[in-house]
């Protein structure tokens, strides 16, 4: 004769009123998601109606022009095809110099983790690549390099490297401790640990890193193009232009094209580092 244990069905009850209750809040936090954003941006756009309007007289406007003239005469306008093309060449220097400090930076981290010596003797100089102001670099950038594609794409490696580095770095030391005594128990080989170990246990802290390095590394494409002005413009370029020429729609255009270059950039690895990664990390 089989007896019922009341604890297993009041915790076959509970992990069922559980699931109901996350597959209820999983819509409401797709909402909230979407419907805070959106928010946020209707109130940014009545307030730069605002000081468009209300508080910047006819003379000034230029200023500030409303949203819907950098839409018309920006994004819309003669000047359109132009910073489409610049934008496209600026994303490809960004994405090659941020290639280019993912496969130094995780080799770097790699070579690091592997002894702590090699960690003192290596780290600081990651250090001084973050703390070197790149600006005062520009002008032996450019005798290096020249002026052109290079000298770009060099200024994007050494503003993403840091956070690639560092962020890979974490990952491969935190590694949990059991895991590794684990392994340890198979007496396994430095690349054998670093491979089915630390390496994935580290992919999280490595998407976080190449996260922060795609923003940087957009802002790099477009501090390279407002000093290394030679060859094809980038929208750096172009910003420095409508700046010198009063075009303010376009200029404030040419911006919101290099903010969204960013965000796109950004968002793109945030998704793949769910692909990759899963659920299960963020949860």
């Amino acid at each position: 004769m089989t007896t019922t244990d009341p604890t297993d069905t009041r915790s076959t009850t509970e992990m069922t009123v559980a699931a109901r209750t996350r597959s209820r809040r999983r819509p409401r936090r797709k909402v909230s998601a979407i419907v805070g954003p959106l928010v946020v941006l209707l109130l940014v756009v009545a307030a730069w109606y605002m000081v468009s309007y209300a508080i910047l007289d006819p003379a000034r406007r230029f200023l500030m022009p409303p949203p819907h003239e950098v839409i018309t005469d920006g994004l819309l306008g003669d000047a359109a095809p132009e910073m489409w093309e610049a934008l496209g060449r600026t994303a490809t220097v960004a994405l090659t110099g941020l290639a280019i400090a993912a496969v130094i930076g995780i080799a770097w981290a790699v070579i690091m983790s592997q002894s702590r010596m090699m960690e003192n003797a290596l780290f600081p100089y990651a250090v001084v690549l973050q703390c070197i102001p790149i600006l005062a670099l520009v002008p032996l950038v450019g005798f290096w390099f020249g002026f052109g594609f290079s000298a770009r794409v060099f200024v994007c490696v050494l503003i993403a490297l840091f956070p690639i580095v560092s962020n890979t770095l974490f990952g491969l030391r935190s590694v949990d401790r059991q895991m590794r005594d684990l392994f340890a128990l198979h007496h396994p080989g430095r690349l054998t640990i670093l491979r089915k170990l630390e390496f994935p246990a580290a992919t999280p802290a490595i998407f976080a890193g190449l996260r922060i390095s795609a923003g940087l590394s957009v802002v790099g494409a477009i501090v390279g193009d407002f000093f290394f002005k030679q060859g094809n413009p980038g929208i750096g370029i172009l910003i420095d232009n409508y700046r010198s020429r009063l075009q303010s729609p376009e200029l404030f255009a040419s911006i919101v094209l290099a903010s969204l270059l960013g965000v796109a950039v950004f968002w793109f690895f945030g998704w793949l580092g769910d692909r990759m990664v899963g659920r299960w990390y963020q949860r």
